[in-house]
């Protein structure tokens, strides 16, 4: 399965303006890396896993809610 990056249309209301925290920055980090080194490959069944694990982790950390992912169905 080839999975390519989404592109959603910008709101044209303001966004408020927040600092991203630490753990939401390395998630984003993760994910970035994740996603440069499967680039231009079919993802496997499980790779696709790892990447909805870290994007769970990501979300988790931009609304402040701590750990407790184990795994992703």
């Amino acid at each position: 399965m080839a999975l390519t990056p989404r592109h959603t249309p910008t709101l044209d209301r303001p966004r408020a303006s927040r600092q991203a925290s630490p753990s939401a920055a390395r998630a984003n980090e993760a994910i970035r890396a994740f996603v440069d080194a499967q680039a231009g490959q079919e993802w496997s069944s499980v790779e696709s896993a790892a990447y909805e694990v870290l994007l769970i982790e990501w979300a988790a950390a931009t609304r402040g809610v701590a750990g407790g992912i184990i795994e992703a169905a």
